[in-house]
This record gives C-alpha cells, structure tokens and sequence, in this order.
C-alpha cells in the first residue's frame, strides 16, 4: 500500500489510518470465526439424562418436563431410543412429568396437528396421563450440580 505522509502536519493520512483499521476488523471477523464463537456448542454444566418407560416398555416419543420448587419448567423431548437429556436443571427436589407432546402446561390432552402422522401408529409405549399432570405425578428427584443419570420408570 502507498504510505502517504504529510509533511504540513508530519503524519500519515487518514486514508492509511482507515486501510489499518479495515485489516484489523477483518483479522478479528476472522479470529472470532476460527474460535467458534457464538457456535452455541457449549455443553451444559448441570445435566439429567436417562431412559423413560413404562413397565418394561420404552417410551419413544413426547417430552420430560423437570419442575423446580419455583413452579420454572424445563423441558427436553425424549428420542426415539427412549432417552432424554435435561440441561440446566432446576437445582434440588423437581417434580417430573412425562407427557406426549402437544400437552398443555400442566398436563392435558395431547393437541394433534391436522397435517401431522397419526400417533398411535409410533413404536414405544405412551406414558399414562397421571404422569402429565404436576397435581397427579408421583415422579420426583433431587438434582445436584454436575452430570445425573435418573431412569424414569413409570406403571401402567
């Protein structure tokens, strides 16, 4: 680059300053970019993780809700192989319900999309509707910080 240099004032000009600073914005587009920051890839400090069932049965679809004392909700669905992860729980003793999803806060009926597949046509067992509901479920646990392993076993 053409360094231009004003023997009036006895700098460099602006232009120069502006191509420096360009540079640097790009340099640090680029170190951010590398470093992967803002990726989201960050993995949870505090976590629950488990398998749900009913009986003998895996449960293979719909969503674990973990309840805090403060009534503060945290969901994860549970995957077709019949686990599920909770990140960032809810510290201390949560109730837990299991429901299909598409039920409302509290429990409820499951609310079925028009356009989506039918359900009972899904491998696994459903969980039963007392398990739905935060004034019916008798699914509790006590979360501490680190990584939990909690197996959710239901009855029929």
């Amino acid at each position: 680059m053409l360094t231009v240099f004003d023997p009036a004032c006895g700098r460099r000009s602006r232009s120069v300053w502006m191509a420096w600073g360009f540079r640097l914005g790009l340099l640090m587009a680029v170190f951010l970019g590398v470093s992967g920051c803002g990726s989201g890839s960050k993995e949870a400090a505090n976590s629950v993780s488990g398998t749900v069932k009913v009986g003998s049965e895996s449960v293979t679809s719909g969503e674990v809700v973990f309840v805090g004392s403060d009534n503060k909700q945290v969901p994860a669905p549970i995957k077709t192989d019949g686990t599920y992860v909770i990140n960032d729980p809810p510290t201390g003793e949560v109730k837990i319900l299991v429901r299909t999803m598409g039920g409302g806060v509290g429990g409820g009926a499951a609310i079925q999309p028009k356009d989506a597949p039918a359900m009972s046509g899904s491998k696994g067992a459903n969980p039963p509707p007392k398990y739905a509901s935060l004034t019916t479920t008798d699914l509790k646990f006590t979360v501490q910080s680190g990584k939990q392993k909690y197996d959710i076993e239901m009855k029929p």
